[in-house]
């Protein structure tokens, strides 16, 4: 059987005699950040189409929380992404209890908002510790395990297309994202391991009160920014969600190596 037919087949086979088969049936994924916001959207979304999830996230207790409503299976763990030690530690973990994997979603990220000049170097280090070099190492560690046919998905951010106030060490920090994506693409093609992008818009989730200068500003700061977006308000979560679980299924077999903005229009304003 050809590699596009063995796809179609896949496609086929979803539904027999009416009946609907996940799309991630037998699927083992991974979440980096999958205890909060987009991240734990996207490990529900990925459970609900039948994938075992594993998610990784800093705090033991918002981990375990995630874990249990998640259910079905999913399973924690906890470590600091900016510690590269935790990526080899996750690697040992998933190939013991695993062996293989299909998904990996690099999601972990910070972001502090701060005018250029008044960025200091802690907070640049921090910002490309989470954000950039995270993700290199993480991949680095966990592609060796990911089967032939698999998705690598890696959140990025519109800021790295549309400048944005206060964004420009953030904005660096996720344009790298899209330059590791292409050269990934194109390493991982002989074992075709499809690495995309997605790069959100304002979404609504916990961070944005950080966003503010305090929490009691929330609305009327969300309220700004949605005026901002073509399509009048912010993201939602499950938004991201479904376009991470696109990526990860065979819906997307033919795409790799592309940035999905999933931002509501506003990269185009």
């Amino acid at each position: 059987m050809t590699e596009a037919s063995d796809i179609e087949a896949r496609f086929k086979g979803r539904h027999r005699q009416g009946e609907c088969v996940n799309k991630l049936s037998g699927k083992i994924a991974i979440v980096t950040g999958g205890n909060s916001g987009i991240g734990f959207a996207a490990a529900k979304a990925f459970a609900n189409e039948g994938a075992q999830v594993v998610i990784v996230g800093r705090r033991p207790e918002a981990v375990d929380a995630a874990v249990a409503e998640l259910g079905r299976g999913a399973a924690g763990f906890v470590g600091d992404v900016s510690d590269l030690s935790t990526h080899d530690r996750l690697a040992a973990d998933v190939a013991a209890r695993f062996g293989a994997i299909d998904i990996y979603l690099a999601n972990a990220g910070v972001c502090n908002i701060e005018p250029s000049f008044d960025v200091d170097a802690e907070s640049y280090d921090a910002q490309f510790a989470t954000n950039t070099r995270a993700v290199f190492f993480g991949v680095s560690r966990i592609s060796p395990l990911v089967r032939e046919g698999g998705s690598i998905i890696l959140t990025g951010s519109i800021a790295s297309a549309k400048v944005l106030e206060g964004h420009a060490v953030y904005a660096g920090t996720k344009a790298a994202i899209g330059a590791f994506a292409r050269s990934w693409a194109l390493e991982l093609k002989n074992r075709r391991i499809r690495v995309n992008v997605i790069s959100p818009g304002p979404v609504d989730t916990p961070i944005l009160a950080k966003l503010g200068s305090r929490i009691a500003e929330k609305a009327s700061f969300a309220k700004d920014v949605a005026a901002a977006i073509p399509l009048g308000r912010l993201g939602l979560p499950d938004e991201l969600a479904r376009a991470a679980l696109f990526l990860a299924s065979d819906d997307s077999s033919f795409i790799t190596g592309i940035d999905m903005h999933v931002d509501g229009g506003i990269a185009l304003t």
